[in-house]
């Protein structure tokens, strides 16, 4: 059966679109129903690369989870990861398109669009409904002209269109009847009601402000979702780090210390998601403000800019402590960027990240790595060789612009077996020879249980503390387990009846 297709659009950024979208994925698949999520164009730096090597945002990722399929790059065909202030890089369908300034990007809109229809249209005729997702705000009035993600693609597909807006921020009239009277007719006549999320409190206090919205839109408030803090959803960018503020840091008296350093170019932080949340560990987030000594393990994590958090790390004191703790005898692992950073030098021949240069770098690991033009992004299976939990197999994927050569005392982390479903033989990290520092290009690894568990019993017997909690802990099961959550919560506050009559062709 098809179904006609439903948006979710957004009152302003950070308001519950990803969120939305994917308990709609898990609440649809629970109903029998072959649905595929789909954001036409998404700006994130935590990034997923499919079975086939194409590279999408997370959020899409999680979103075919819910769904219970497997990711695919129509599912966001145009992935915009900043590099500067005023530039980005264009993925599309999966590859890398350019490095373009905004200017430059609206000047291939029309060649972007077209692609962006090919990928709805697979996936329309693939699945029987496609949830989409707008970006930002759905009334950007001077980027309407160049819109490639909300109401232009609504009303090519013929969308059903609901707009979430986030009443714990206030100014929730504002966010509803506002963009309401700032649709044009032809989009009035798309949107079919407001869902208000992050609702706290007692709900028959907002019943007046339910009849004023729909008063003054006259369309429906298809419900009232409540706050629900201990939820845990892969966030879909570093925007909800910085958003929340950066924690200042307390350990466990017991548990594991771990510590991530915040990069102002951060990627990919959703690889500690199975830290952070497991029991018996305590991960906080760092930056220059914040002792490290107290941490068994510091993680020097992705980012989409590896030159200039060096520079930054050079300039706020923390390339020397982060040393300083090297010395002391102090856990390091690197992921990706990080990696990179642990080495001796970083070189940018080439400019891809801005302009030709070179930077050294902490000199903790005997590793050289250079900038290349073309960009690695892989899934693949390994097997940890030279570290924690030797023999250990993990699943993990690749992103990454850069090649890092290992010249000196150690070994290679990981003997890649596996590269998107076709044999391989390729080494890949460093470790240095007492097995304290080692980094790695591999995001993901964290996901595997019997690695995440050896790594953690490794760092507690330095502190002569036996390592039994949650041993018997799944991040997937965990995973799953808050899919069901999200959607028995929306269920409970969405009118899904009203929802069910809106797709029906």
């Amino acid at each position: 059966m098809k179904y006609r297709p439903l948006m979710i659009v957004g009152a302003g950024s950070d308001v519950g679109k990803s969120i939305m979208v994917t308990a709609l994925c898990r609440i649809f698949r629970q109903e029998g129903i072959r649905v595929a999520p789909f954001k036409a164009q998404n700006m994130a730096l935590n990034s997923f690369v499919t079975s086939d090597g194409g590279e999408i945002g997370r959020a899409q990722a999680v979103q075919a989870q819910a769904a219970g399929i497997p990711p695919h790059v129509d599912m966001n065909p145009i992935l915009l990861k900043p590099t500067a202030g005023v530039g980005s890089q264009v993925i599309v369908h999966g590859k890398v398109y350019g490095n373009l300034t905004a200017k430059e990007y609206y000047a291939h809109r029309s060649r972007l669009l077209r692609k962006v229809m090919a990928s709805f249209w697979r996936l329309s005729q693939t699945y029987e409904l496609v949830v989409l997702e707008g970006a930002g705000s759905a009334v950007e009035l001077n980027l309407k002209k160049t819109d490639l993600v909300n109401f232009r693609i609504a009303r090519r597909v013929n969308a059903a269109v609901i707009l979430v807006a986030d009443i714990d921020r206030g100014g929730i009239f504002a966010a509803t009847i506002g963009t309401f009277h700032l649709l044009t007719r032809a989009e009035r006549r798309l949107l079919a009601g407001f869902i208000i999320n992050k609702f706290r409190g007692d709900s028959s206090l907002f019943q007046e402000g339910i009849e004023i919205i729909e008063a003054r839109t006259h369309r429906p408030v298809l419900g009232l979702v409540p706050y629900m803090s201990d939820l845990v959803i892969p966030q879909e960018d570093s925007v909800a780090l910085d958003r929340r503020g950066l924690p200042r840091p307390w350990w466990g008296a017991n548990g594991a210390r771990i510590g991530v350093v915040w990069l102002p170019h951060i990627s990919n932080y959703t690889d500690f998601d199975p830290l952070e949340h497991m029991q018996g560990v305590s991960l906080r987030y760092l930056d220059h403000r914040d002792p490290i000594e107290a941490a068994d393990l510091l993680i020097l994590p992705g980012t989409k800019n590896t030159i200039a958090d060096l520079i930054y790390l050079k300039r706020t004191g923390l390339y020397r402590r982060i040393q300083e703790y090297a010395s002391a005898g102090g856990r390091i692992i690197g992921i990706c960027g990080g990696f990179q950073i642990l080495g001796k030098v970083v070189r940018d021949p080439l400019g891809v990240e801005g302009v030709p240069r070179e930077e050294e770098a902490l000199g903790l690991l005997p590793v050289t790595t250079t900038m290349a033009g073309v960009k690695t992004t892989t899934q693949v299976e390994a097997r940890a060789v030279g570290i924690t939990g030797g023999g250990q197999i993990v699943k993990a994927y690749e992103i990454h612009m850069g090649t890092s050569e290992g010249m000196g005392p150690g070994r290679a982390a990981f003997e890649i077996y596996q590269r998107n479903g076709r044999q391989a033989h390729v080494l890949d990290g460093w470790v240095r020879p007492d097995g304290r520092i080692w980094g790695t290009y591999l995001h993901g690894i964290f996901d595997n249980d019997g690695f995440r568990q050896a790594l953690l019993r490794e760092i507690m017997q330095d502190r002569g503390i036996s390592w039994g909690s949650s041993s018997h802990w799944s991040y997937d099961a965990f995973q799953e387990d808050q899919f069901d959550r999200l959607a028995e919560l929306v269920r409970g506050h969405v009118d899904m009846d009203r929802i069910r009559a809106l797709i029906q062709t």
